[in-house]
């Protein structure tokens, strides 16, 4: 069975629930910061999920894996704001490193695999991967990013 919505993909799921911690941590920044780098935080955060479900919704697999490198872009961007937000000691340790191992564990390597998943259409300069790495973003045993 296809994934048929971009819901169904388990690295859209797990984007979601980093963006609810990342809204959870958020809370306790400086009031200073609300319109600074919580704002900036949250931001990168919700772009995460946005960027997958644009791409799923786009018509052709390397539209959909253009968007999940750009989630993995803004990934990459609310991992600098958090690092920067411990460094201002905005952030304990119980919240900094779950928070990373959560961003890099779940959603990066996810985000990552499927978006190193060579296709039909795609440049020779990808390198191919197993099915499994693929299939590890949604529920199903089908690939999304099959021609």
């Amino acid at each position: 069975m296809a994934v048929r919505h971009y819901t169904d993909l388990i690295v859209w799921q797990k984007a979601m629930n980093l963006v609810e911690e990342v809204y959870r941590i958020t809370d306790s920044f400086p009031k200073r910061e609300i319109f600074g780098l919580t704002n900036q935080v949250r931001r990168s955060a919700v772009s995460i999920p946005s960027n997958i479900a644009e791409g799923q919704g786009r018509s052709t697999t390397a539209d959909f894996l253009r968007y999940l490198y750009i989630a993995r872009g803004s990934l990459q961007e609310m991992e600098t704001q958090i690092m920067l937000a411990q460094r201002l000691k905005y952030l304990c340790e119980s919240d900094y490193l779950p928070l990373m191992a959560q961003a890099s564990d779940h959603v990066g390597i996810v985000s990552q695999s499927c978006g190193d998943r060579v296709v039909v259409s795609m440049p020779r300069f990808y390198a191919e991967r197993s099915f499994l790495h693929c299939a590890a973003i949604c529920k199903s045993h089908s690939c999304p990013l099959e021609v």
